[in-house]
């Protein structure tokens, strides 16, 4: 029953960031009318540098199919890793009207990182 759980949430995970990298792409999701101007302003200056966000939808594609096969699992959570970490903190300083939707995020995450954690020993015992 744990591993369908694990699965469900790891597809799910996985779907919602290739579908986020997909979209800095090819901006098929329409961008909230109204942004309050200090996300204005980050998204502003995050556009500015030219490579950045193609770096993270590169970042959010790979891991996302990494997230969704059990063997990968436990790479792509460690890619995905800084992305949600930005994520959080631009939920958090910048505007958190997206935090109710960015916690069950970060929980599964947490989650899969906890479930994979055996994988990561050897990385931290060295």
């Amino acid at each position: 029953m744990k591993q369908k759980i694990t699965f469900v949430l790891s597809l799910l995970f996985g779907l919602f960031f290739i579908n986020a990298g997909l979209n800095k792409f090819f901006n098929y999701m329409p961008m909230p009318e109204k942004m309050p101007e200090e996300m204005m302003k980050a998204m502003g200056g995050i556009m500015a540098i030219g490579w950045l966000m193609p770096l993270i939808a590169v970042a959010e594609i790979g891991s996302g199919l990494l997230i969704i096969f059990p063997k990968t699992r436990a790479l792509g959570a460690i890619i995905v890793f800084p992305v949600m970490v930005g994520i959080v903190l631009t939920n958090t300083v910048t505007d958190t009207s997206g935090l109710p939707m960015t916690l069950p995020f970060v929980a599964i995450l947490l989650w899969i990182i906890y479930d994979n954690r055996a994988k990561y020993m050897p990385m931290i015992n060295e």
